[in-house]
């Protein structure tokens, strides 16, 4: 089963700045476009599934974004995901914006879900079937924190100099 997720997005027009490049508030939209898109995509889960038959959906409680190099007006970009954490109620995924060639990376994201009830408006337990299949696809990061993360991938730009 695929640990790491990818999908490509074409940056739109009317997303970018007067400097031509993608406005910072576009990134969270990618980012969460790519992470609906590559669930369905690769395992078949409609995140949004369970809100209708059981009032249960994942929600955004933190969200941490660096924008490492700026991303151009209509350029094809490369977004991939990891699940990255893992409790019974909640999940960290690292999300990373590529270039096309996925040689530079533009932008990180750790995002954290909580499960939420929307019948009870409590956070709840994962089924055992979500606890099993997010143990298969858990590829925990190589760094403890966030800004560890962040500055390991500036520096793999840095030593790659391509802008």
């Amino acid at each position: 089963m695929k640990k790491i997720l990818e999908s490509n997005y074409k940056v739109r027009i009317q997303h970018c700045d007067p400097f031509n490049h993608l406005n910072n508030m576009y990134y969270l939209d990618y980012f969460f476009n790519a992470q609906v898109d590559q669930m369905k995509d690769a395992y078949g889960i409609d995140m949004l599934s369970n809100l209708e038959s059981l009032g249960l959906v994942w929600v955004v409680t933190c969200n941490q974004i660096a924008y490492l190099k700026p991303v151009g007006i209509t350029e094809t970009i490369l977004i991939d995901s990891q699940l990255i954490a893992k409790t019974p109620r909640s999940l960290v995924v690292e999300m990373r914006m590529w270039n096309k060639n996925k040689t530079l990376v533009k932008a990180l994201l750790w995002t954290e879900l909580a499960y939420f009830n929307l019948r009870t408006q409590r956070a709840a337990l994962h089924s055992e079937d979500l606890t099993d299949f997010f143990e298969r696809i858990l590829l925990p990061s190589d760094h403890d924190n966030f800004n560890d993360q962040r500055a390991f991938l500036i520096s793999q730009n840095s030593k790659r100099n391509i802008r």
